[in-house]
């Protein structure tokens, strides 16, 4: 396989560990557990994940193509059924690699979490917070940028391993500028 093509399977490798890990929490006996998603003083999870946008379809291809992004494949989870995600993930060729969905995480249920490098800030009017959701040598390598929605927010959780194009840049830069061309596509009701 040429460098470029390891490469690829790296990156694609990569979101599909983002995406694996993404609201798991502790295991216990070997099994994997849920992440906490609320305590009887905290925020709760909504329902389902919000409807009135649709990550595979919905995200202009203008700015897909801005992005370079290719090789698109669904992103859907379910962490013991409590945290849900639908939406894509796309990779730019010897960049990083990002997941696009929706899910029922709010602002507030990931607050309460209190992940690393946690900053609030807006975009195109709704509240906005990224995270490092990710212990270990490769804690800078991954950002999760939420956006809020009604009943949940918009989700861009981006891998930029060091060894890419992009690998010298902040992963949370990237996934802020990102949403920043994306979020503008949502619906005003959602």
């Amino acid at each position: 396989m040429s460098s470029r093509g390891n490469a690829l399977c790296g990156i694609a490798s990569a979101v599909g560990a983002v995406l694996l890990l993404s609201g798991c929490g502790s295991s216990t006996d070997g099994e994997a557990k849920p992440a906490s998603t609320s305590t009887s003083a905290g925020p709760s999870l909504a329902a389902d994940v919000p409807r009135t946008y649709d990550p595979c379809k919905d995200v202009p291809q203008s700015v897909l193509d801005s992005e370079k992004l290719g090789m698109k494949s669904t992103a859907n989870g379910d962490a013991g059924g409590e945290v849900k995600w639908r939406g894509c993930a796309w990779v730019r060729p010897s960049s990083y690699g990002v997941s696009i969905r929706t899910t029922n995480l709010t602002i507030d249920v990931i607050r309460s979490r209190n992940f690393p490098e946690t900053t609030e800030f807006t975009i195109d009017g709704r509240r906005a917070i990224s995270t490092r959701q990710f212990d270990g040598p490769f804690i800078k390598e991954a950002c999760t940028v939420d956006v809020e929605m009604r009943g949940g927010s918009l989700e861009f959780n981006l891998t930029n391993p060091k060894s890419t194009n992009t690998g010298s840049l902040d992963s949370c830069n990237l996934a802020r500028d990102l949403a920043e061309k994306v979020v503008p596509s949502l619906p005003a009701n959602a």
